[in-house]
């Protein structure tokens, strides 16, 4: 257990009885969630982590080949479950965690007992033979891929304004610039060639746990296409448009996620 708390930089906050679990996006660590978490520490038993080569997590634990899919990420979540003992959790996943945590629970679906995807995916990439608009072309992923090879902290700084969201204000926007390149550049290409890629589609429909969809406007990783698909081939997924745009409400408007978690939970 110990092994595990430290190499995910596991952090435990409250006392309920409920714990909710969540897990950062590409290029964050749990941090990302501090406007977020502390309005659940009251009534439920919070708990953070790090995936392996982010935050403060081991990053000497860090094996491309055994983090070469989502699913070496879901791993860590379970390990996080497992070591701490954990049954019907409330998960809170955003952006790619919405995936790695429907493929965690396709694992060990007794971990969990509702699932919140925050501006998920099941496939970034176009699939026009299947009329999948999944929002980028290959063309934009290969620019993506290069400027990243060559220049990471240029990365951070061109696409941060975008990913946030253009109305979002700047210091939220340098906010994401900031978690961005205190990333490490090898891991973090690692982690977004492997989200980029991912495709978990075909996963949607042998879900089991309740979840929720939390679909954002304006939105260039995660469009409302990509939502609908989510909720429309997820068994017992619920689709909610929350009152705020960009691809990061957890940053740019707290106060929307919280209500929008909070009435989830109590449903």
């Amino acid at each position: 257990m110990t092994d595990i708390i430290k190499r995910n930089n596991v952090k435990i906050y409250g006392q309920g009885e409920q714990t909710i679990l969540f897990a950062h996006g590409f290029g964050g660590d749990q941090t990302s969630w501090k406007y977020v978490f502390d309005a659940f520490t009251d009534q439920y038993r919070v708990i953070l982590f790090d995936y392996v080569g982010s935050g403060n997590s081991d990053h000497s634990q860090f094996q491309p080949e055994s983090y070469s899919s989502l699913s070496g990420f879901a791993q860590d979540i379970l390990k996080v479950c497992a070591a701490l003992n954990l049954h019907q959790v409330i998960y809170v996943g955003h952006s790619v965690s919405g995936m790695i945590g429907l493929l965690a629970a396709l694992e060990k679906p007794e971990y969990f007992k509702k699932m919140i995807f925050l501006g998920p995916s099941a496939r970034y990439l176009n699939d026009h033979e299947h009329d999948y608009i999944g929002g980028m072309d290959r063309s934009d992923l290969d620019a993506v891929f290069e400027m990243l090879d060559n220049n990471y902290l240029g990365f951070s700084r061109a696409l941060a304004p975008s990913i946030m969201g253009e109305k979002t204000s700047v210091e939220n926007q340098e906010e994401l610039v900031e978690s961005f390149s205190a990333a490490d550049p090898a891991i973090s290409q690692n982690f977004a060639r492997v989200t980029l890629l991912s495709d978990t589609r075909a996963m949607l429909p042998k879900m089991t746990v309740p979840s929720i969809t939390l679909q954002c406007a304006d939105d260039m990783m995660a469009p409302e296409t990509a939502g609908q698909y989510i909720h429309q081939h997820t068994p017992k997924n619920t689709y909610l448009e929350i009152n705020t745009t960009g691809h990061c409400p957890h940053i740019s408007a707290p106060d929307v996620v919280i209500k929008a978690i909070n009435d989830y939970i109590l449903n």
